[in-house]
């Protein structure tokens, strides 16, 4: 009786012992400490493990990035024209990629250039940008309008990071039609 006395007082004093040693608001075992204590890095300040700035988040030279395809159309006049002769649209013209392209061009283009592409936009009669073209008034193709969505020109910003590549094409042909509708 007397060892199982013993025995018990030892067993509830290694237990006591062994509750009072930890804290209850914090983990006693930390598996992954980095996880806890995380080291903060400053937005867009220089920190030696990117020495080389932030190219180790850009795409390595002679690769393309996941979900992009190549423009090989360079951001100048002589690119301009070059679209403009040459590029062409790769999407079929059927109604869900006229309906798309109208469903863009309300979201993006039509504040300036107007729901009709007439260059009577929101921003327009509000005076806010003066001088947006008619897409009657103007030469443009497949080529120029896809390169003017991606680049900007004169005071047109570029589209390229708000539509993707199929997404450009559709709005392409909805510019067509607008434009033939004008006629």
């Amino acid at each position: 009786m007397k060892n199982i006395l013993k025995i018990s007082i030892a067993i509830f004093s290694l237990g006591v012992l062994m509750t009072s040693c930890s804290n209850k608001r914090e983990p006693n075992y930390r598996y992954m400490p980095d996880m806890y204590e995380a080291v903060p890095y400053e937005t867009y300040a220089e920190v030696k493990e990117f020495s080389n700035g932030m190219e180790a988040q850009s795409t390595p030279v002679g690769t393309i990035a996941r979900g992009k395809m190549p423009y090989e159309y360079p951001n100048t006049e002589a690119g301009y024209q070059l679209a403009k002769d040459s590029l062409k649209n790769p999407l079929q013209h059927t109604p869900e990629n006229l309906a798309k392209g109208k469903k863009y061009f309300d979201i993006y283009c039509a504040i300036c250039h107007g729901k009709k592409g007439d260059g009577q936009g929101k921003l327009v009669k509000r005076e806010k940008f003066l001088g947006v073209p008619n897409y009657k008034d103007r030469e443009i193709t497949e080529g120029s309008i896809y390169h003017v969505i991606v680049y900007g020109r004169i005071a047109m910003g570029s589209y390229a990071s708000q539509l993707d590549e199929k997404q450009r094409w559709q709005v392409v042909q909805y510019v067509q039609k607008l434009k033939n509708d004008l006629k």
